[in-house]
């Protein structure tokens, strides 16, 4: 119960970020370089946390068929995202990722107390934005603003739902968690390159806004290493 505990924190995230962008939309220069810190963070929980515990395990063919299914998943939702326009194809994209968030923060957490924290931070800083572009989208087609919190709230709700369907995995055997785990490492690689740095180098950049990715990644291992 303590990851579904933890899960009420990015989802509130993505209603912040929603009621951000009703009262003032962040400018592209502040957007770029809170993505590239959240790509820091979520790299570098990735790095810590969830890649040493599928190491530890130490089974190649349980690392190769949840990395496998991870990629599979991930590259058919871009395919899904590429293939579809409009707010429909919108809103099914942008479930199926604060899902697929949810169940990796979930997966998180069967990897242990501090994975799972340190996952909770750098998924709430990439959902807040999530919840910024999700809400500035559906306002150029939707006229209520209380219309559009509604639908984000009901999005934001599949956090905790991906977060329940992981929690299972933790009766599993330990080669298969490292599977699972495997498959949320595919994840978090995916939402890094494929979602974070890909939205924010088609903003504004600089050097200056470029380095906030190594700020996340280097902030999210000092926290690591004072909570020891």
């Amino acid at each position: 119960m303590l990851a579904l505990t933890y899960t009420i924190i990015p989802a509130l995230a993505v209603v912040l970020g929603a009621i951000v962008s009703i009262l003032r939309k962040p400018g592209p220069s502040f957007t770029s370089a809170m993505q590239h810190l959240a790509a820091g963070v979520v790299f570098a929980a990735a790095a810590t946390e969830i890649l040493p515990q599928v190491k530890h395990e130490g089974s190649p063919t349980a690392t190769l068929l949840g990395g496998a299914a991870g990629v599979a998943v991930m590259l058919t939702l871009k395919s899904f995202e590429s293939r579809f326009k409009g707010p429909a194809a919108l809103l099914g994209a942008i479930g199926i990722d604060i899902l697929i968030d949810g169940l990796v923060l979930g997966l998180a957490f069967v990897a242990g107390a501090k994975a799972g924290v340190l996952l909770t931070v750098a998924l709430t800083l990439e959902v807040l934005f999530l919840g910024v572009t999700l809400t500035t989208e559906l306002g150029e087609t939707i006229r209520s603003r209380v219309l559009v919190m509604l639908i984000v709230i009901g999005l934001a709700l599949l956090m905790p739902v991906g977060t329940l369907i992981a929690l299972p995995v933790a009766t599993l055997s330990p080669v298969v968690i490292a599977g699972f785990l495997s498959f949320g490492l595919m994840a978090l690689l995916y939402l890094v390159t494929e979602e974070l740095l890909v939205e924010a180098h088609g903003k504004p950049d600089s050097p200056l806004i470029s380095a906030f990715f190594f700020v996340g990644f280097l902030a999210l291992l000092a926290i690591e290493e004072l909570a020891g």
